[in-house]
């Protein structure tokens, strides 16, 4: 056997994936015919674990294999049937991954993290934050029960997804819906443009924004920051499900749109450019605490931070300034055209 490989003008090498047809099958075996190279045999452990597939095997079938062993103690060419089957999965991955291939799947379970799914028998997961806008869990308060509870009606559900990771040591995949809508990106650039006005209903409102209908089978983002010119904390006050509402697009991106409403006002900062100086006494309203200290509202949109380094500590700042009151400020600095302004409690 050796000394035929040898005469070879390619001879086959430990890890190559070949084709032969199975010439004969015993209790312990299966043997190979693989031209030119000679006759293969699948035993031992490999006959064992790849027992499922030779159960379905005939004399006659073709089949692919992947050279384990040349010149072993059979004097065959050890062959193995799942190591082969696993290395083609894997090439078809790597395709897959590649072409951004789109795959229908059905869900097949879920977890508060998001759902589980399988491709040629390898197991895949595919996160809630790669869900498109229309499956994705809207629940108020991100509760992680409420969240399982949305993820659950989809379980049976068929899903169009692609791969975008995988990892062939633990034969994972990790599947995205969302970015299998990338592919319409193209379609949807040559329907929308930036900065066109468009006529949406809202059909969700979550901590981050609120999803807007376009048309059937489209949806579109308008950012918590994009809401309003004035501090937006909880989008669910602005809108509701079934609001109209005019946004303009002010992105598309990757097969999404992104959306502005507050572009569509004018925005208060441009005024506020000619009615405040640095220097001037205003009054304001604290409207929110941070981090960095206290936002006070001078006008509609136009709010400014007292810094927290003016108080002792965040109690004394809290006792002193009072959500929702109105106090005398001093500007101390004010640029309208970066929308920062900062206050001070101090007359001098």
């Amino acid at each position: 056997m050796a000394d035929m490989i040898a005469d070879v003008a390619i001879p086959p090498s430990e890890g190559d994936i070949i084709d032969g047809k199975v010439i004969a099958l015993d209790k312990a075996a299966v043997y190979v015919d693989i031209p030119p190279f000679g006759t293969g045999i699948i035993y031992g452990r490999e006959y064992i674990i790849a027992r499922d597939l030779v159960r379905k095997l005939h004399v006659g079938d073709e089949v692919n294999a992947k050279i384990v062993e040349i010149g072993g103690k059979s004097g065959y060419i050890e062959l193995s049937l799942k190591e082969a089957k696993n290395a083609l999965i894997w090439s078809e991955v790597e395709e897959a991954i590649k072409a951004k291939t789109p795959l229908e799947l059905a869900v097949l379970d879920a977890n508060k993290g998001g759902l589980l799914m399988s491709w040629q028998g390898l197991q895949g997961f595919l996160p809630a934050s790669q869900l498109t806008p229309e499956h994705y869990p809207r629940v108020q308060d991100g509760d992680k029960d409420r969240i399982l509870e949305e993820l659950e009606k989809l379980i049976n559900q068929k899903l169009t997804v692609i791969i975008i990771g995988a990892t062939e040591e633990d034969g994972k995949l990790i599947f995205s819906e969302k970015e299998a809508g990338n592919a319409s990106g193209e379609s949807i650039s040559s329907e929308f443009k930036v900065g066109d006005v468009i006529k949406g209903e809202v059909t969700g409102a979550v901590d981050f924004g609120i999803f807007v209908k376009l048309r059937d089978g489209l949806e579109g983002l308008v950012h918590i920051s994009e809401i309003d010119w004035a501090l937006v904390e909880d989008p669910r006050r602005f809108y509701n499900t079934g609001d109209a509402v005019d946004v303009k697009v002010i992105d598309i991106k990757d097969g999404k749109v992104s959306l502005s409403i507050k572009q569509l006002k004018k925005n208060p900062w441009e005024d506020a450019s000619a009615k405040y100086h640095k220097g001037d006494k205003v009054k304001g309203v604290i409207i929110k605490y941070n981090k960095h200290g206290a936002l006070a509202s001078i006008e509609e949109g136009v709010a400014g931070l007292i810094h927290i380094s003016e108080f002792e500590d965040e109690a004394a700042l809290k006792k002193e300034l009072e959500l929702g009151k109105k106090y005398d400020f001093k500007i101390s600095l004010f640029d309208a055209k970066e929308q920062r302004m900062t206050l001070s409690t101090k007359a001098d």
